[in-house]
């Protein structure tokens, strides 16, 4: 079997003016980054309400370590929505090279939809993540050196929550005290790391319309309090401004090309486990006002991504999608019946590979679950079986059964990996009838003026499954004091295991009646949410015994090798 990397060479690139040019940008917007890369000016966004495109937006079932293949869905249904007759484009998140060199690799898709070059995609592409931890870690070293030297804004060290960032998977980092050695190296504290994905610097660039707003969003951070209890904000520190020079080109979306030619905006790269899992909101807007139709990806599971896109960037955006393409694979859906223990990093049992259509069936309750969490917003929803060849004809008919009885709208078999465009006719003329039907009536799970407290149960009860909602006395009291302060409107960024409904990633299926565990909250005011925090979820990841750096290399002529 080919290598993604190897397909990817092998497509002939065209210079990124010419791709913009026949989605109607011209030179003026653009500032090209090399022959295959560009920014597009944020400025050329669509006014909200204003762009009469179709929007979808490509989510899957609970994620196992079989895969699902959203990334190459969100690639592959443009493509064939382009082969159908559909101007279309799509929009994803930049990767972390966190993931990208610990275990997950290169996520530009796959096979015959992807984006590219591929090795600039998941290398750096054009700064951004460095923007983004350059600006956080400002932040962080004004608040140290504000403390340090005579406080003037009487912070309480024991009150700060910013942490430092970087895009690497490094677990000893986690928390550390820093400030040591010495009176002229600051107050020591403790503190720790985040993955550069988690930072609100980070969201604040993926949910701001326009740089005046990212100026004002990074001023109302929030990050700590004074001996008063007061909250303490950038701008109080005066580092806000200095943050927003930083990000300056950073809002403008990068442009790529895919596998056929069609194009695909990049930005942003919150994760959907730990942050709220979609690219930006300018992107979006920018790409509508120039296709019939943009497809863009959600984090995750339906759970976490979709719902966030739903709650957070919808709410946010004022923009409504038209339809939903849930993928799964029936290796993935096997593996939720719990008969087959898997384990990231590590081969696939071999019976997993063998007809099993009672494994199929018991596994089809996640996909019954996420496609009832995406209809209770009331907006249609298309399931796309991502097809390996080991799939036999009455494990996929379990799958189409089960969908279609959950209440999805269709159920196709896709083949956008192998086949690109080609292989995705059946999902993309069943999301544009969808589309076109006219069935969308999108509403959002909780309103703004619920307690924080029940916008939290409201998740967990009707999105996750659970039973009851255990709050520690530490998330009662942040969920108070925050409520106090004003910022009780704001909607939940739920961060918590994406390997399943729950909060334990040892729970397949669609676990039902568990009692879900809220430890602590942060307030993110200037991303625009409050970030809740249940089980074990960690902000920054580790890297395991077989990281995915051990296979990649330079070649003699300097071409990158390992990447897949």
């Amino acid at each position: 079997m080919r290598s993604d990397l190897d397909i990817a060479r092998d497509v002939p690139l065209r210079p990124i003016q010419d791709v913009a040019s026949e989605y109607g940008f011209d030179a003026d917007g653009l500032e090209p980054y090399g022959r295959f890369m560009a920014k597009v000016d944020h400025k050329l966004a669509a006014e909200p309400g204003a762009a009469k495109s179709r929007y979808v937006v490509v989510t899957a079932i609970t994620p196992t370590p079989a895969g699902e293949g959203k990334t190459v869905h969100t690639v592959g249904l443009s493509l064939a929505l382009n082969k159908l007759g559909k101007k279309a484009a799509c929009a994803i998140r930049q990767p972390s090279m966190g993931p990208v060199f610990g275990i997950k690799g290169g996520a530009a898709g796959g096979g015959y939809s992807q984006v590219v070059p591929m090795e600039d995609f998941n290398l750096h592409l054009t700064g951004d993540f460095h923007a983004v931890t350059a600006a956080n870690n400002l932040l962080a070293a004004a608040i140290d050196a504000s403390i340090l030297l005579d406080n003037p804004l009487d912070i309480d060290p024991a009150t700060v929550t910013w942490r430092r960032v970087l895009d690497v998977n490094d677990r000893a980092l986690r928390q550390v005290t820093s400030g040591l050695g010495g009176p002229k190296n600051g107050v020591p504290r403790e503190t720790g790391f985040d993955i550069t994905s988690a930072s609100e610097v980070m969201a604040i660039l993926g949910m701001s319309s326009d740089l005046a707003d990212v100026r004002r969003r990074l001023g109302h951070i929030v990050i700590g309090a004074n001996r008063k209890g007061d909250p303490v904000t950038a701008d109080e520190l005066e580092v806000a401004g200095a943050m927003a020079a930083i990000l300056q080109r950073a809002i403008d979306p990068t442009i790529m090309q895919t596998t056929e030619g069609t194009l695909a905006f990049v930005h942003t790269g919150p994760f959907a486990n730990i942050a709220h899992g979609n690219s930006s909101i300018v992107a979006d807007r920018v790409a509508q006002g120039h296709v019939d139709y943009l497809v863009t990806e959600a984090g995750f599971g339906a759970d976490m991504g979709a719902e966030k896109f739903f709650d957070i960037k919808c709410r946010a955006s004022g923009m409504t999608p038209d339809a939903v393409l849930l993928v799964a694979t029936i290796r993935a859906l096997k593996v939720h019946s719990g008969n087959y223990p898997t384990r990231q990093g590590r081969p696939l049992p071999e019976d997993l590979f063998k007809e099993n259509t009672e494994a199929v069936l018991k596994g089809c309750s996640n996909l019954e679950a996420q496609v009832k969490n995406v209809r209770s917003y009331g907006v249609p929803v298309v399931v796309a079986i991502n097809r390996f060849p080991t799939d036999t004809e009455a494990e996929i008919q379990v799958v189409k059964e089960r969908a279609l009885a959950a209440g999805a709208r269709a159920a196709e078999v896709s083949e956008v990996h192998a086949k690109g465009g080609e292989g995705g006719a059946a999902i993309g003329a069943a999301i544009i009838d969808a589309a076109e039907s006219g069935e969308s009536d999108f509403k959002l799970l909780y309103p703004d003026e619920a307690p924080l407290t029940e916008k939290v149960e409201a998740l967990a009860l009707k999105i996750y499954g659970a039973g009851s909602v255990e709050f520690s006395a530490a998330a009662k009291k942040t969920f108070a004091r925050l409520e106090e302060q004003g910022y009780g409107k704001l909607p939940i960024c739920m961060a918590k295991t994406q390997y399943s409904l729950s909060h334990d990633a040892q729970l397949k299926g669609a676990p039902e009646g568990f009692v879900f565990p809220v430890r602590e909250a942060r307030l993110a005011a200037g991303a625009g949410f409050v970030v809740v925090y249940a089980g074990a979820i960690m902000t920054m990841p580790g890297l395991g015994r077989t990281p995915a750096y051990k296979q990649v290399d330079i070649d003699e002529n300097g071409e990158i090798l390992g990447l897949f």
